[in-house]
């Protein structure tokens, strides 16, 4: 492994890569959300290591400790989803980040694995950049093995437990899938049409309560997901983010020859 994952090493250790400039990857990743029936509340947090440690083995960056909590109010009403308020969610991003400047860290990357996180982390971002001066990065994983993802499932654009993130969990965690209690679902805005507007997401288990996904939580359909789709997105997932990291800091990250 070229990188480094910041909770094995001692304090010294640590150091030594925030002085020579290393580039700390920040995963974001929920322990905790629902998933639908079929797959553990811990499916972004699995996806977020996943991601971490490929591009651990690809670059010499530093991965901070995944943070496991964040701003999904969408998921309150299902068992066991956690959730923090907005500005907790920025504070706690903020402290993170802040915390990491002060020690030496001048090149940051958030890997950011949710949906209704990310305007908090814009917030938490601009707070940062205004506070330290240092811009850091987050990474829109809507845009990440998108190709792929037309290329290996039959619903491109993604839902929530569906057949991609599905396919993922199968190729990263298979013995935490359920396949048998995967049932196809059809979101609220299939149903609604096409519209260029956009409201506040809701999720909830109440059969025909307004904004409702679906009663599992799950939209599209995951019992079209298999692991070698899953491979063949994470694989692609990491090439991009790969190329992606070495864009946003080609001075940590020189190509052979440079």
């Amino acid at each position: 492994m070229r990188g480094a994952f910041l909770q094995d090493l001692s304090w010294a250790e640590a150091a030594e890569w925030l002085n020579r400039g290393a580039v700390v990857l920040m995963p974001i990743g929920a322990l905790a959300k629902q998933h639908g029936r079929h797959l553990p509340l811990s499916t972004d947090y699995r996806v977020a290591h996943a991601l971490a440690r490929g591009l651990a083995e690809r670059l010499p960056l530093l991965v901070a400790p995944i943070v496991g909590f964040g701003y999904y109010p969408a998921f309150t009403a299902y068992a066991g989803s956690q959730h923090l308020r907005a500005e907790t969610f920025i504070a706690l991003l903020v402290d993170l980040m802040t915390g990491l400047i002060r020690q030496g860290a001048l090149r940051l990357a958030l890997l950011n694995t949710g949906v209704s996180t990310e305007a908090p982390i814009r917030l938490a971002l601009r707070q940062v950049f205004e506070e330290t001066g240092v811009l850091a990065r987050a990474v829109d994983l809507h845009q990440v093995g998108l190709g792929a993802r037309r290329e290996v499932v039959a619903e491109p654009a993604g839902g929530h437990a569906d057949e991609a993130e599905t396919s993922l969990l199968m190729a990263i965690a298979p013995e935490r899938v359920r396949p048998e209690l995967a049932v196809s679902e059809q979101s609220a805005a299939d149903r609604a049409g096409v519209s260029p507007f956009y409201r506040t997401g809701l999720l909830t288990p109440v059969p025909g309560a307004p904004g409702q996904f679906s009663a599992s939580g799950a939209t599209g359909d995951p019992r079209r997901a298999s692991a070698a789709k899953g491979a063949a997105i994470l694989s692609a997932m990491l090439d991009e983010l790969t190329a992606g990291l070495r864009a946003e800091f080609p001075e940590a990250f020189p190509q052979a020859g440079d």
